[in-house]
């Protein structure tokens, strides 16, 4: 099982408009950093994590046209508004939706905004996405998934685990504080791609110290770091982060 990882940055990216480097360095071209999104893969199946405004260079880039299910973490715009460019997965199934599923606010918020994605609209536009009520767990052609709600300001995000083969890869994005249930959702990892958007707090989302405070504690075999804005440069956290760890970019894929 692997775990590619499309975007790496916050919801403005990096640079962000301006262009806006920060402290990054522009000439490491790991620095670039598009919304967040992942590929999550066995040698049968493919799991698409979020649907980033970027999503249509990052499946380029990945040379993928199809997927077997989308997970979407929660609604916000840098995690799903790049859902309409689903429609070309669409086509390239020959017409059949593409199976997505979320939690259920997730799951409401959806119908209300996208309505046209999964109802469709008439002949020219037919339906997008075949949406589901994510549950706690499930399986996904040869791959399970245990989901747990995450807090995230005045939302939950979806925490997931994905188990193939022996293997456990957990995603953790887009959170501020570690509960029980997503702690016993983390432990006995062999891969953890987890959320660590700066060096300073956060009110929604974690910062460095406390992720590298969890991952000494939940020991898993090995971290990427997401979720990073324009504070965060690469070589600069290459050279800092413990054994293990190692900051995340677009395009890197990890096997567990």
């Amino acid at each position: 099982m692997s775990i590619r990882i499309l975007g790496s940055g916050t919801s403005s990216g990096v640079p962000r408009i301006g262009p806006d480097w920060g402290a990054c360095d522009p000439a490491e071209p790991r620095n670039r950093r598009t919304r967040s999104s992942v590929l999550v893969r066995s040698a049968t199946t493919t799991i698409l994590v979020d649907t980033s405004p970027d999503m249509r260079e990052q499946l380029i880039a990945a040379r993928l046209s199809d997927v077997d299910a989308v997970l979407w973490t929660h609604d916000h715009a840098d995690h799903c508004h790049g859902m309409d460019d689903l429609r070309q997965l669409m086509h390239a199934r020959g017409g059949t939706p593409v199976r997505g599923m979320a939690r259920p606010f997730t799951f409401e918020q959806f119908g209300k905004r996208f309505p046209y994605i999964f109802e469709g609209r008439g002949k020219y536009y037919p339906p997008v996405v075949a949406l589901e009520v994510m549950s706690d767990a499930f399986l996904i052609g040869d791959i399970a998934v245990s989901v747990v709600d995450q807090p995230h300001g005045g939302i939950t995000s979806a925490g997931l685990r994905f188990e193939c083969g022996g293997k456990v890869i957990g995603y953790a994005t887009d959170f501020h504080e570690m509960t029980s249930d997503m702690r016993a959702l983390y432990t006995g990892l062999d891969l953890w791609v987890v959320d660590a958007l700066r060096r300073a707090p956060h009110p929604t989302h974690p910062h460095l110290s406390d992720v590298l405070d969890w991952i000494a504690d939940l020991k898993p075999g090995r971290s990427a770091l997401v979720h990073m804005d324009h504070s965060m440069d690469y070589a600069t956290l290459s050279a800092e982060l413990p054994a293990g760890v190692e900051p995340g970019y677009d395009g890197l894929e990890l096997h567990a």
